[in-house]
């Protein structure tokens, strides 16, 4: 089971595609995804698609960060095959997916997205599909009104 909305958010702390340890804040509207593994068609749709929509989530003050079981050094692979600029996570170990009660099948994280801001749950995608999931992510944020259209 999932977080719900209205949910308060765990912190967490886990290295990104350059190893730096990152501490996400989720004051400000943030997207949080999970996805199953890089390098996998559907997560590579997923990711470039949040890359293309990059500069319009930064510019309305919105942070993304990609979360998969894979480590440090796949996302780093990954990240730079595809121009990610964002932080992709590493949790290897599935501490993050514990965190937000995302399951896991195979050791691989089940597709999942969570809207945060003021450090709680705001909405929560499940099983989506990788491709227009970003765009439509975006407009959600702003029929939610956590950011205004352009």
């Amino acid at each position: 089971m999932v977080l719900e909305p209205g949910t308060d958010v765990p912190t967490i702390r886990a290295a990104n595609q350059h190893g730096d340890a990152v501490q996400p804040s989720f004051e400000q509207p943030t997207v949080l995804y999970f996805y199953p593994a890089d390098d996998t068609p559907g997560c590579t749709t997923e990711a470039e698609q949040f890359e293309e929509h990059a500069n319009r989530f930064e510019d309305a003050g919105v942070s993304v960060y990609g979360v998969s079981t894979d480590g440090v050094e796949s996302h780093r692979d990954f990240a730079e095959k595809n121009h990610i600029s964002f932080d992709l996570l590493a949790d290897p170990e599935g501490r993050l997916c514990e965190a937000f009660d995302v399951p896991l099948v195979d050791r691989r994280s089940q597709r999942t997205t969570y809207v945060i801001a003021k450090e709680r749950v705001v909405a929560v995608y499940e099983r989506v599909g990788p491709d227009g999931h970003a765009a439509s992510v975006f407009e959600d944020l702003i029929d939610t009104g956590l950011v205004r259209a352009e």
